[in-house]
């Protein structure tokens, strides 16, 4: 077999972009409303910078990396997991930062997903006569910015549907302590459910699960994130227990939507520091309209939300076309009929586009998407 350098420059871009992609895992909960983006600078075969963008500290991940890279950036290879920008924002171009270090050659995973600007920093780089590769694990770099890319196209959070569930699609038992949480799932797959809520901006739950189980809904992945996990409330008639765990340990992370209630129960949950928005008419018996809460979620920088529960919320969601991503936890056990559904009547079975199963312990999930935020922006293939 003949020798073939074009594999092993896929080879070693990959190697690279790989060691990108573990940088841009660390911009996860320190990036949003922007991307979480990683970059690496090599010389040669050698590292000579690498970073991260974290939304307070400023600078993009090309910035960090060019700046710990110094002199040796010139004649280097900079693997970006997203398109170097090419406009002024809260910093300036990246773009013009490379080509102002005399940055060679520039590999990049995936192109910006807003309409507006995605291919503008590679043509302002190939313009200036760097070479420019794109296309490299996009699949990976697109999926660690869902949110990004649904945010800065339809100015709504991309919203992931979680549920653990037993294999005839329970997840509750019909005899349980009320104000317990019931667990279906082990250890591996809770875990995994915190890493999901530290890469979330908001997590969202009916008052139904409140009443029953008394969750805290908060972030214990013990990763750090730049601002606190939004707990998201549907509450129409404003019933959550001011003894609630929710409510005890808010420290305005905690919103309540609700459509009509007494004052005397408005200013009860204000002064525990609950944050409260009215939606729809007040009118008794109305629910909370799912889609005014993610345009309202989506003008406070919302890129991501979790719908953690419960089953009528999850049926609302989902018809109403509203979810995403399914990411559907099962256990290896079953409750029966008297137990709590997941679901209840769909009117509009959704079209699952893609869909990958894990595996956690003794545990399993089905990872489904509904929409892909990346798959409709025009010509977002046609630079890679």
């Amino acid at each position: 077999m003949g020798y073939d350098p074009l594999s092993q420059i896929d080879q070693l871009d990959r190697h690279w972009m790989e060691l990108a992609l573990r940088q841009a895992e660390q911009s996860v909960g320190l990036a949003s409303p922007n991307p979480a983006v990683g970059c690496v600078l090599v010389q040669g075969d050698r590292l000579v910078g690498e970073g991260f963008h974290a939304f307070d500290l400023r600078d993009h991940a090309e910035i960090v990396a060019l700046k710990q890279a110094g002199s040796q950036a010139r004649g280097a290879t900079a693997y970006v997991t997203l398109e170097p920008c090419s406009h002024h924002g809260r910093t300036g171009p990246c773009a013009d930062a490379l080509l102002a270090a005399g940055v060679e050659r520039v590999v990049v995973a995936t192109v910006d997903p807003n309409p507006a600007v995605h291919g503008v920093g590679i043509a302002k780089l190939r313009a200036g006569g760097v070479e420019v590769r794109a296309g490299v694990l996009a699949e990976p770099a697109r999926r660690l910015n869902d949110g990004f890319a649904r945010f800065v196209t339809a100015g709504l959070p991309f919203v992931t549907m979680k549920v653990a569930a037993t294999l005839d699609g329970r997840i509750a038992a019909a005899e349980r302590l009320a104000g317990a949480p019931y667990w279906i799932t082990g250890e591996e797959a809770r875990a995994e459910v915190h890493r999901m809520r530290h890469a979330a901006d908001a997590l969202v739950a009916g008052v139904g699960t409140i009443l029953a189980d008394n969750p805290l809904l908060t972030d214990r992945s013990g990763l750090p994130r730049r601002r606190p996990l939004l707990r998201i409330v549907l509450d129409s008639a404003l019933r959550t227990p001011l003894g609630s765990q929710l409510v005890e340990t808010a420290h305005e992370d905690v919103l309540i939507f609700f459509t009509h209630a007494s004052v005397a129960a408005q200013q009860a949950l204000e002064k525990r520091g609950i944050r409260l928005q009215q939606i729809g008419q007040d009118r008794p018996g109305e629910r909370v309209a799912l889609p005014q809460v993610l345009e309202s979620l989506g003008r406070m920088s919302i890129t991501s939300l979790l719908i953690e529960g419960g089953a009528q919320v999850h049926t609302a969601a989902l018809n109403q076309g509203l979810v995403d991503k399914l990411m559907l936890f099962y256990a290896p056990t079953f409750l029966g009929d008297a137990a709590v559904p997941m679901l209840g009547a769909i009117n509009e079975l959704p079209r699952i586009q893609q869909y990958s199963l894990k595996t956690f312990g003794k545990d399993f999930a089905l990872e489904a998407y509904l929409r892909d935020p990346w798959k409709d922006i025009p010509g977002m293939d046609k630079l890679i």
